[in-house]
């Protein structure tokens, strides 16, 4: 089975241009290249969704820039775990990275123990801070609501004369809790 060479490019706006990328994908001899315009705040992104899907283990997947993969330090950071655990090389051509190489493979490993030590600190400020809300009397979770007023609230609904908002102005209760209660 042959493993292939796959390249992604990405610009943030229509009115850039992909031109600078492409060439640079092209001279490293990629197979085949996925791009897009999309800014890389959008977690949606169809082209890199499908070259997620695509790989498999022993692909290359190469990239004019560290940027132009991910959207953030975390984004960027779970994507190369993800490469790493499908077995899939990344190359970064700005930055000179190549995770078979020793560097290459030592930033593979940073990235992960930053991942993982940011996994980890948010825990704990979580914890910390449902501590420190037990202690002041605050019990998390979602304010209950009167089963009388769900029940008046689903009554008024099923008449059909009252719009979602005035249910909420007569009972005190959410759309969402209504609606989870017809």
């Amino acid at each position: 089975m042959k493993n292939y060479i796959f390249g992604y490019a990405r610009v943030s706006t229509e009115a850039q241009n992909l031109d600078r990328q492409l060439d640079a994908l092209k001279q490293f001899g990629v197979d085949a290249i996925y791009n897009e315009k999309k800014t890389g705040t959008k977690k949606d992104r169809p082209e890199l969704n499908k070259l997620l899907e695509r790989i498999t283990e022993g692909d290359t997947v190469v990239i004019e820039s560290l940027s132009r993969l991910g959207r953030s330090t975390k984004d960027l950071i779970e994507l190369t775990e993800l490469f790493k655990s499908k077995g899939v090389r990344l190359v970064s051509l700005k930055e000179s990275i190549d995770t078979e190489s020793s560097t290459g493979k030592l930033l593979f490993t940073l990235m992960s123990a930053l991942a993982q030590f940011e996994r980890d600190t948010i825990a704990d400020r979580t914890r910390e801070g449902l501590r420190s809300a037990r202690s002041r009397g605050r019990t998390g979770g979602r304010p209950k609501v009167n089963a009388n007023n769900i029940q008046k609230a689903v009554k008024l609904y099923k008449t059909q004369q009252y719009s979602i908002k005035e249910i909420e102005e007569l009972t005190g209760v959410k759309k969402s809790t209504l609606y989870r209660n017809i």
